[in-house]
């Protein structure tokens, strides 16, 4: 398993580095003849620490990084838009005497269609994705050998969620969107789920039941916002919001929320700080809320064949 793990951790790094690899800042080549906005961004980070063997103060000698890459296609004519959207992130750390964990993890893809029936309304017609790259752990200590134990609690496709919606969809500016889907149906998957989930529940891991790979609900709804601007010069925000409910066992603690936001400040043509963090409230996953953020230095390229709005 950890061997798997490596495997995806060194493909997608090499990936993220061809990415930024001879790359020097933001690149804008507006292209007027097409009604596709396209546009990339790439990042990678690095984080080190290292004490000398007489380090009074303690501390663990550690390399970490991480890399995330964004990219949309939006396509707009006339009363039809359809936008596409990949986004990736993955991060891990290496501590003297503890090995390689990971940090962070996303796969989230997603495709919508839309029908203007107003200058700030949609119909749309819209499908995402989400899951992880490599396998998810907790760690502990054995009580018996006082030796370091890690125990598989989610892995690639473990869980994986897809949602389909239908409704409508308000943009009243180009960077803010909220969709409101009253039917989206949801697909959880749990590959393998055999029994090596039981730290998650021994009955029902992620609320597909053991034995099963799919857990469907059909009478469910979704709403979506989404948040992408330069709030000040070098500094952009983004962050997206999802919240999933379903109406057959509609309660205030069985609705699903999810928030992941990045800030992020360009130093120079080279460098950036990043701010990021996950917020995430999953009954069938943990009874109280989740939290994911980091702190990061690294370089980031982007990319766009178009002007943003002032």
């Amino acid at each position: 398993m950890q061997k798997r793990m490596y495997a995806v951790s060194l493909a997608f790094l090499i990936t993220l580095l061809c990415a930024v690899t001879s790359v020097t800042a933001q690149v804008i080549k507006v292209d007027s003849t097409t009604h596709w906005k396209k546009a990339f961004r790439a990042g990678l980070n690095l984080n080190q620490a290292s004490f000398s063997s007489n380090w009074k103060a303690g501390g663990i000698n550690s390399i970490g990084v991480n890399a995330f890459l964004n990219y949309k296609a939006n396509f707009k004519k006339d009363k039809h838009s359809w936008d596409n959207e990949i986004d990736l992130l993955y991060g891990m750390v290496n501590n003297q005497g503890q090995g390689q964990r990971k940090t962070l993890d996303r796969i989230y893809l997603d495709t919508k269609y839309g029908r203007a029936i107003s200058s700030k309304w949609d119909m749309f017609l819209s499908a995402n994705f989400l899951t992880q790259f490599a396998p998810g752990y907790t760690y502990g200590t054995d009580p018996v050998t006082n030796a370091e134990t890690e125990t598989l609690i989610s892995d690639l496709l473990a869980p994986a969620f897809i949602t389909t919606a239908w409704g409508m969809e308000y943009h009243p500016v180009e960077y803010f969107k909220v969709r409101l889907a009253p039917f989206a149906p949801r697909l959880t998957v749990v590959t393998d789920n055999n029994g090596r989930f039981d730290a998650v529940s021994t009955t029902a891991p992620y609320g597909v039941e053991l034995g099963q790979s799919v857990r469907t609900e059909w009478l469910a709804f979704q709403l979506l916002a989404q948040f992408d601007k330069d709030i000040a010069k070098n500094l952009n925000l983004k962050w997206r919001y999802m919240m999933f409910a379903n109406y057959e066992t509609l309660e205030a603690k069985t609705i699903d929320h999810r928030l992941d936001l990045n800030l992020v400040a360009k130093v120079n043509r080279f460098v950036n700080v990043s701010f990021g963090g996950i917020l995430l409230y999953d009954f069938d996953q943990d009874s109280g809320l989740q939290l994911s953020q980091a702190l990061n230095l690294g370089v980031l390229y982007t990319f766009q064949n178009y002007e943003d709005k002032k």
